[in-house]
């Protein structure tokens, strides 16, 4: 602990030194990083590698030119400012070229004119965006069995997680009822300890554990006795995504005495290697968030996922595409890691998505086919519908309703906000005990300074048989997930019902001229919630969920890019929790919880992706993202169209027919991503292209970020060659080409395409046998027919001969000339 405690201080005395207005910028350079730098050097030879090709980290060029570059860094800080004026936080070597520094306005000016600077950006925030998704998903049966089954599902796949850190003694990260795991010989990562035991946070299933924290320190945000300068999750939210994409299977759900099932990852044999970055009251950095990754790339992780998305946009960006965060993730996947990150939660409005950039496999949240729901049957015989992962009430027998506003022990105490339920000292226990108490969902729930889980404590406390929250109003995005609790208790939802209930209660409640309560005569009773009800309208896509169309700049301009790529599991997720992790107040002090977000969806693509990897350990990050977005659904399990919660103008919750901006190509098939047939494989000089031809990019920003100079014959964006066709700006007639490279054996496929009736669509050749390992062109031509100020929506469709589908979602606004 000591040691541990004098590293902060020294960082924090530092950062006293510098003037009082510093702070943190991001700084790129010239010169190229280790995955890029091709040579020229004196004393350097070349430590590029070849587009999705690992590095070896290890060797002497590499950590030779890793010192060269370092060195740079130091040198040009100490040619500029006097020693102790600014903070050195970070170097950036392996994936781009720079450093991250704790300086003041001024000197950052400075910097942005010295020679050989390329750019100055001051750091922006970003935030943190299971026991049936397996079964849901088909894992267990049509997976897990091809790679031996779920005791070798990502057997050596390395999963790197940029979150919150870990709680290693949860049993979703144990290793002692498993086979014993062997080293992992091309992973390099560190394992730091815990400061007070000395025990380090890896374990063999845990093979990496660090935690950036130098540009939270510096900004003044970081609490050491809250947010522990260790990798251990001090959140709860990155032990939830670290057991979906890799936890062990079978792991029992217990709370409050009841079993909800077995948890288990997508890929529970994978390796775990973590990188705590986001911390529990401020979210996190970039400088820190970039360190992360650089370190998780760097050390030879396979997948990395991305539960965490910016704040806001960084003010002085021009393009999504070009900054530190997304050129760092451009040089992961340069480096053959496959990257999957949250798409956003801000859905259902349009354009709200936080993962903007085609080499990243940007995540949508569904809701799965699991359902819990509950009832409240009033004396009057009326049943109300609500949500409660709770107990019944006992069966046959009805029980006295009584309000909290009317039990005060103290008038005055109805400044604390008692009908909230969360204070048992401020109401009457005589008058409770034995009977229902009836709560107030407020605004306090929404923000998390109220739990449901403080209800059912105070309703057990003051002796009541079980408690009902209403809701009487609504704000635009509120979710309401049920939570466990071990006493009866329901949450009324519905407004409609909530006002039913109230006017039944104040209708049997006989009040003096005073308005005190003279007798409670409403009676009720609460059935059984713990078990869910299986849908067949499932998925869904969840109102939360971020949606397109996907912006290429922060004038809100449309990108010629489907975003987000596929939809995945993301509602009412069972996974792992931490005993001190507050992110969730129903959830304190429990060891799972059930949460909602894209930040756990992303986790079920990224374990998806590592047992692709594992069966297929050459393909590249694109070909992983082609195989699970060619083979995904866009119809639900009772075959019908994928719908999309969204809302109405009273802000009601309804559903609508969902489109590719709500769910990109549609929800993950793991099982048919495993042989997809085709794929449509793409590079780093293909997203340079990319770059290179999307309007409105300087090309002297893609050069300072990428270091590579604009000679592509792509043409224009819509051909770089994703697995989906986007066209935001369709004048006349527009041929967009792709190449599909066979994977499987050699098949001939039919080709067809259709499209809504405002835009034409053509493609060629209409079939095509190819051989093993061979790549084929096919063009699609989209022709304006009539402008209706809307996208259209259709989709080109290879059929194979030897029964592999292979299916891709087009896009176009048709403008007239």
């Amino acid at each position: 602990m000591r040691l541990l405690e004098f590293g902060c201080v020294l960082i924090v005395l530092s950062a006293l030194l510098v003037s009082g207005d510093a702070e943190v910028y991001i700084v790129t350079v010239e010169g190229e990083p280790i995955i890029s730098y091709t040579g020229g050097i004196d004393g350097f030879k070349a430590t590029a590698v070849e587009s999705d090709e690992e590095i070896d980290t290890t060797s002497e060029l590499v950590t030779s030119y890793a010192r060269h570059l370092e060195k740079k860094h130091d040198m040009l800080l100490g040619l500029l400012f006097e020693e102790g004026t600014y903070q050195k936080l970070y170097s950036y070597r392996h994936l781009i070229n720079g450093f991250a520094v704790h300086i003041s306005p001024e000197q950052a000016e400075t910097l942005r004119h010295a020679p050989g600077v390329k750019s100055v950006e001051r750091d922006w925030k970003v935030k943190r965006l299971t026991t049936h998704t397996p079964q849901f998903l088909g894992l267990p049966t049509g997976v897990w069995p091809t790679g031996g089954g779920f005791d070798r599902a990502g057997e050596d796949i390395v999963i790197g997680l940029v979150d919150t850190g870990i709680y290693p003694q949860h049993p979703s990260f144990a290793t002692h009822n498993s086979e014993p795991y062997g080293p992992v010989p091309k992973y390099r990562g560190k394992c730091e300890a815990d400061p007070e035991t000395k025990r380090s946070y890896c374990n063999g299933k845990i093979v990496g554990a660090q935690h950036f924290a130098h540009a939270a320190i510096a900004a003044g945000s970081f609490n050491p006795s809250i947010d522990f300068a260790s990798p251990l999750d001090g959140d709860g939210h990155g032990s939830h995504t670290a057991s979906i994409a890799a936890g062990n299977n079978g792991i029992p759900v217990r709370m409050n005495g009841h079993e909800f099932g077995r948890a288990s990852g997508m890929a529970p044999r994978a390796r775990i290697a973590v990188y705590k970055a986001i911390y529990r009251l401020f979210g996190g950095f970039v400088a820190d968030v970039v360190a992360a990754i650089d370190q998780a790339v760097y050390d030879g992780v396979d997948i990395l996922n991305l539960s965490v998305g910016p704040d806001s946009p960084p003010a002085a960006t021009k393009t999504t595409f070009l900054n530190p965060f997304d050129a760092t993730l451009l040089g992961a996947v340069k480096a053959g890691v496959f990257v999957a990150q949250a798409a956003g939660n801000h859905g259902p409005l349009p354009k709200t998505l936080v993962s903007y950039s085609p080499w990243i496999a940007s995540v949508a949240a569904a809701i799965d086919d699991r359902r819990y729901k509950n009832h409240l049957i009033l004396g009057n015989g009326k049943t109300l519908a609500g949500i409660g992962l709770s107990p019944s009430t006992h069966l046959n027998e009805t029980y006295t309703l009584v309000a909290a506003n009317d039990v005060l022990l103290d008038s005055s105490l109805m400044k604390y906000s008692p009908t909230d339920c969360q204070r048992p000292e401020l109401l009457n226990k005589n008058l409770i005990k034995g009977n229902i108490l009836l709560c107030g969902y407020s605004f306090n729930f929404v923000v998390g300074t109220a739990s449901i889980k403080k209800v059912s404590e105070t309703a057990k406390a003051l002796g009541a048989v079980g408690f009902v929250l209403c809701v009487e109003n609504i704000s635009l995005g509120t979710k309401f997930n049920p939570v466990p609790v071990g006493l009866p208790g329901i949450l009324i939802i519905d407004v409609s019902n909530s006002k039913e209930l109230i006017d039944y209660y104040n209708i049997t409640t006989p009040r003096d001229w005073t308005g005190r309560v003279k007798s409670f005569e409403g009676k009720g009773k609460i059935g059984d919630g713990l078990m869910p009800i299986l849908h067949k309208s499932a998925p869904q896509v969840a109102l939360f969920s971020a949606r397109g169309p996907n912006i290429k700049d922060f004038s809100f301009q449309e990108a010629d890019l489907l975003k987000p790529d596929i939809l995945a599991p993301g509602s009412l997720i069972w996974a792992a929790w931490c005993p001190n992790g507050t992110d969730e107040p129903n959830y304190v002090g429990e060891a799972f919880a059930m949460i909602s977000g894209t930040s756990m969806a992303a986790p079920h693509i990224a374990g998806i992706a590592a047992l692709i990897k594992q069966k297929h350990p050459h393909w590249s990050p694109a070909a992983i993202k082609s195989a699970l977005m060619t083979t995904s659904t866009t119809l639900d399990r009772a075959g019908d169209p994928l719908l999309a919660q969204q809302t109405s103008e009273s802000e009601a919750m309804r559903l609508v027919k969902a489109t590719p901006f709500d769910y990109g190509s549609g929800h993950v098939d793991p099982t048919a991503a495993l042989d997809p047939g085709l794929i449509f494989d793409a590079g780093y000089e293909d997203y340079i292209g990319f770059l290179c031809t999307t309007p409105s990019i300087d090309v002297h920003e893609i050069r300072n970020y990428t270091h590579t100079p604009c000679n592509t014959s792509m043409g224009k964006p819509s051909n770089l060659n994703t697995p989906s066709i986007t066209i935001s700006h369709l004048v006349r007639t527009q041929v967009v080409t792709r190449t599909v490279t066979n994977v499987a054996e050699e098949e001939t496929y039919v080709i067809t395409a259709r499209m809504e009736p405002a835009v034409a669509i053509e493609v060629n050749p209409p079939a095509m046998t190819i051989k093993a390992g061979a790549s084929r062109q096919f063009l699609v031509s989209l022709t304006v027919r009539s402008v209706t100020g809307r996208y259209s929506f259709g989709e080109v469709l290879m059929k194979g001969s030897r029964g592999h589908k292979v299916r891709i979602p087009v896009l176009a606004n048709g403008y007239r000339r």
